[in-house]
């Protein structure tokens, strides 16, 4: 089953795509991210398109970017989404695999957006034990470091660390180990899912519209 995967730059969807990798009968033919065109980054995760190219490089798969305005109305996302989905499906694309692990609003919206479309979504890392899922990511050898945060539920001063067990054990009562309630965001740069280790350092701290975020640059690039 020729297979899309949702990539946000993050650890789940990373994971995901070593979860899918091992999954008989189907095929990852490319990796779909959204970029905010004013800041040509990531939406919500702040991840500069530069290293989401690194990722899909180190991937081995091509990444195809669906760009949307900032600030972006809901229809118009949904729009530009649906014109990639229809023709994703022209390609001879059958499904759709996204990173999602528990909230159920999310994953209904998915599949509303999926019906009718001739693509399957698929839900790979869905319902298993967020706890048991983040001790599993760092086992096999997942590196990814935290790029956004809400300084409601974590400390700034957590912006930039590894997801390693120590920031696990950091994590206050009450969120969750992998950030599913949006708590923590994350940036993968290695791991089994990549050929290659993507080398990084730390950017600038901002804060803005309510989130902490850490940039990350390509550990060669100086500006």
């Amino acid at each position: 089953m020729k297979t899309l995967l949702s990539w946000s730059s993050g650890k789940d969807c990373a994971f995901a795509l070593h979860v899918l990798r091992q999954t008989p009968g189907v095929e990852v033919v490319g990796l779909l991210t959204s970029v905010n065109e004013a800041f040509d980054r990531v939406a919500m995760h702040g991840v500069r398109r530069s290293l989401l190219e690194a990722q899909a490089e180190a991937a081995g798969l091509p990444l195809h970017v669906v760009t949307i305005p900032f600030p972006c109305p809901n229809d118009i996302y949904e729009a530009r989404m649906a014109a990639f989905v229809e023709k994703a499906q022209d390609d001879g694309v059958e499904a759709m695999a996204f990173g999602d692990l528990f909230l159920e609003d999310v994953r209904a919206y998915r599949e509303a957006r999926m019906a009718g479309t001739g693509i399957t979504p698929m839900f790979p890392l869905w319902g298993r034990n967020t706890a048991d899922l983040a001790r599993e990511m760092i086992r096999v050898g997942l590196e990814a470091r935290i790029v956004c945060l809400d300084p409601r539920a974590l400390d700034r001063s957590l912006i930039g660390r590894a997801f390693d067990a120590d920031f696990i054990a950091a994590l206050p009562a009450g969120v969750d180990p992998c950030g599913e309630n949006g708590e923590f965001h994350t940036f993968a740069h290695a791991g089994p899912m990549f050929r290659a280790p993507i080398a990084i350092r730390s950017g600038e701290v901002v804060e803005r519209d309510g989130f902490v975020y850490g940039d990350v640059l390509p550990a060669e690039d100086e500006s």
